[in-house]
């Protein structure tokens, strides 16, 4: 499902996605309907425009998140605000695509959000991390609680659990981690809950930031390239 404001690029996405076999979008909306459009329709994965005249894009997350059954969701952005930014990856947003994404490269992101991976726009990434790690480092952190800002360098994880964050942070799938490590995609996704529990995170990216932040895995320019 796409949401914007703007019905030439809803329609443009719509129709970019629509030529794939394998990936259907049977609406696209107003920020002010997602919601609702979202517990009809029941989308896997939701585009959604972080700045909309009408309704806070954050706002609309939130909405879509506490859902029974939430659908992964993707900011469209401009990138014009870090607070923005760091505001959506505390509340569950997968990952941030640029509105001039190519087509090619926004088919790849929407399988790769459907598939439990993480997604960044190449030109947008220096501007989530950083933002989100300076927003962490601005904030109070809570007296023995990890957070994507504090707490001992991955503190508390297995080896097993280390091995796996760091594929997560280079964007990698549950399916892929699987792969990688010789384990089930289930049991991949087990390690990536256990992840974010330890280490008081809410989603895929904030974990990948604290990745880099830390020194799980090598820095670099971002945790996926869209």
């Amino acid at each position: 499902m796409v949401v914007d404001d703007e019905p030439l690029l809803r329609t443009g996405m719509q129709h970019i996605l629509r030529a794939e076999p394998d990936i259907d979008v049977p609406v696209t909306c107003e920020g002010w309907e997602a919601v609702a459009a979202a517990e009809q329709h029941r989308p896997d994965v939701v585009l959604l425009d972080i700045r909309m005249p009408r309704v806070d894009g954050l706002s609309v997350l939130a909405g879509l998140r506490g859902q029974a059954d939430p659908p992964v969701v993707a900011m469209l952005t401009t990138f014009s605000a870090d607070e923005d930014i760091a505001a959506a990856l505390r509340g569950g947003a997968a990952g941030f695509l640029l509105k001039d994404t190519a087509p090619q490269e926004l088919t790849h992101a929407v399988r790769l959000l459907a598939a439990g991976g993480t997604v960044l726009s190449p030109t947008a990434a220096d501007t989530v991390r950083h933002g989100f790690l300076n927003s962490v480092a601005r904030a109070p952190q809570k007296a023995g609680h990890g957070g994507a800002g504090g707490g001992e360098a991955a503190g508390g994880l297995t080896q097993r659990e280390r091995d796996v964050l760091a594929l997560l942070a280079e964007g990698l799938s549950n399916a892929e981690i699987g792969k990688r490590l010789l384990i089930s995609s289930s049991t991949a996704k087990d390690h990536v809950s256990a992840i974010l529990t330890k280490l008081g995170l809410a989603n895929r990216i904030q974990a990948a930031v604290y990745a880099h932040r830390h020194a799980v895995i090598p820095d670099s320019p971002a945790p996926v390239s869209v």
